[in-house]
């Protein structure tokens, strides 16, 4: 009979095999892109370590084993504690799909968990009974819709034990990933903070989700086609939506995203809306910004051009040939500092909503500004950012994540649109904890009620990010709305902060967002702390 191996040889055949699958990530890596990877390389000797770790977060969160990698460094450490027995049972409800070998695996994996199991097949009104009567003989038990092939993870059952003891909740969900062909597990899906925004167009909750219902509920719920969807929306919309950051479920499929519609009337009965461009010099991006300004279809718009030291002749001469009715233009001489100059040109506004705008955007949509202004007139809702792109069609900016290199990123940096990304959100309206001032729509009396923007602290950088924490804090929380799509010649006319004097004051901006609101420790609620900090592309953090 062999020997059993010790502890401490088990422990290092697990660090080699670790080791091993780190070297393969690696190697994946490399072979997909050499360059990126050997320049990522050469940073990193360079002891630029920041950007160093970006590249990489994203290089080898593209390898087939990197979410096998991660489950190696992090599961190990994510043991899950016991539940005290004092919380409500669960109750799972499984929709068949008549393919038996998938119901046996659900059965036993529930088996496993110690879920009481209700098979829900054609007649979903009479297995809603079923499941009714259990109800009612038991104490206040939760439900779990789940399809048949789908499995909880080991100790899932516990996690939500767990939840529903430490919060009230009227619905708690967890992350999960899918079961592959092999019956390996792949495509995590590490899920937002509850995004009630982004969950009418994704619902990124059924199948893995635990709530509370009643009979009542029950019964609705067995007149929709999609009752486990009706059973999880009608949760949602009756009290805290808590979230398990864990994987406590193993899928054979999930739901996909509906890419969102824009209404075909989008302009009518809407507010005055004050645009704010500033400039210097550069008519070549001015005149194409003003330009689309000129032909966004809005019905009323105050457009406020701030010229802080142009010097340009032809410049001055098209600003001074600009028709007064259609354009204003404010001079504010001295040093370029943003926040001073917007927020002296909303002192000045006329408009009940006020948008942000850099020259250096190009309009493609006429609808654009009338989309912003939907959402910005919603009593929810603070600051709301555009889809940017590049000028060769990749995203700029699809929302800020706050922590990304310690400070704030742009999420889905260099996405295409037309490609999956992280389960299409840089398609999908969302809440956000911030969005970039490039293009940026907010109530006038929201953006007062804060302060406006921080003149001392911001003067260049970050101080759309500082804007949107403080409108969150009110409870006006900031919205992407990929729906409003336009171009953005990012930095063109102002640089990209690399000389001596540009650096310095950056770091200071960045000391200040870490000083005010501790970016280099918190956790963007809407990311997760196990995705990439060094990543703006969602990437598992490796």
């Amino acid at each position: 009979m062999p020997a059993t191996p010790s502890r401490a040889e088990a422990t290092g055949r697990n660090r080699l095999a670790n080791l091993g699958l780190a070297v393969a990530t690696h190697l994946d890596a490399l072979r997909a892109s050499p360059r990126a990877y050997l320049v990522a390389c050469t940073w990193w000797l360079l002891k630029k370590r920041v950007r160093a770790r970006g590249q990489f977060a994203l290089l080898l969160g593209q390898s087939p084993r990197a979410y096998s990698y991660w489950m190696a460094r992090q599961e190990r450490q994510q043991a899950l504690s016991p539940s005290s027995g004092t919380a409500p049972p669960i109750i799972a409800l499984v929709a068949t799909s008549g393919d038996a070998g998938a119901l046996e695996i659900t059965l036993q994996s529930l088996a496993a968990e110690g879920v009481r199991a209700f098979v829900i097949g054609d007649d979903v009104p009479a297995g809603m009974a079923d499941v009714a009567a259990a109800i009612a003989a038991q104490d206040g038990p939760w439900l779990l819709p789940m399809m048949a092939g789908d499995r909880l993870a080991t100790g899932a059952a516990d996690a939500y034990r767990a939840a529903i003891a430490a919060e009230d909740a009227a619905l708690v969900y967890g992350d999960d990933d899918l079961v592959d062909g092999k019956g390996l597990r792949v495509q995590p899906h590490f899920k937002p903070d509850w995004n009630s925004e982004l969950f009418r167009h994704h619902d990124y909750l059924t199948g893995a989700a635990i709530l509370r219902a009643d009979s009542a509920d029950l019964e609705a719920a067995a007149r929709q086609t999609d009752w486990a969807g009706s059973l999880i929306a009608q949760a949602a919309g009756q009290g805290p939506v808590r979230h398990v950051r864990r994987v406590l479920h193993h899928r054979a499929s999930r739901r996909l995203a509906a890419l969102p519609v824009t209404p075909a009337q989008v302009a009518a009965n809407l507010p005055p809306v004050s645009i704010i461009v500033p400039t210097r010099n550069r008519l070549d991006l001015l005149r194409t910004c003003v330009e689309g300004v000129f032909a966004t279809r809005y019905p009323d718009i105050d457009l406020i051009i701030v010229d802080n030291d142009s010097d340009d002749p032809e410049t001055l001469a098209w600003l001074a040939a600009l028709p007064p009715e259609r354009a204003r233009v404010l001079r504010h001489p001295g040093p370029f500092n943003y926040s001073t100059i917007n927020n002296r040109a909303v002192a000045q506004a006329r408009g009940d909503l006020i948008c942000l705008l850099n020259n250096d955007i190009e309009v493609i949509d006429p609808d654009w500004l009338a989309i912003m202004a939907t959402q910005a007139l919603r009593p929810d809702v603070g600051a709301v950012g555009a889809r940017l792109l590049y000028p060769d069609g990749r995203i700029q900016h699809a929302g800020v994540v706050i922590g990304v290199g310690n400070a704030a990123g742009h999420a889905h940096r260099f996405v295409r649109p037309d490609e999956d990304g992280y389960f299409r959100r840089h398609n999908l309206p969302q809440f956000v904890m911030a969005v970039t001032a490039a293009s940026l729509v907010v109530a006038r009396d929201r953006f007062l009620a804060v302060g406006g923007l921080d003149e001392t602290n911001f003067a260049v950088a970050f101080n759309d990010v500082d804007l949107c924490l403080r409108l969150n804090q009110r409870g006006w929380q900031s919205l992407y709305e990929p729906r409003a799509t336009m171009i953005h010649h990012e930095s063109v006319s102002r640089g990209h902060d690399r000389d001596p004097v540009g650096a310095a004051r950056l770091a200071g901006e960045i000391a200040a967002l870490q000083r005010l609101w501790k970016t280099d420790e918190i956790v963007d609620p809407f990311h997760h702390p196990q995705l990439s900090r060094a990543a703006e592309r969602f990437a598992v953090a490796i």
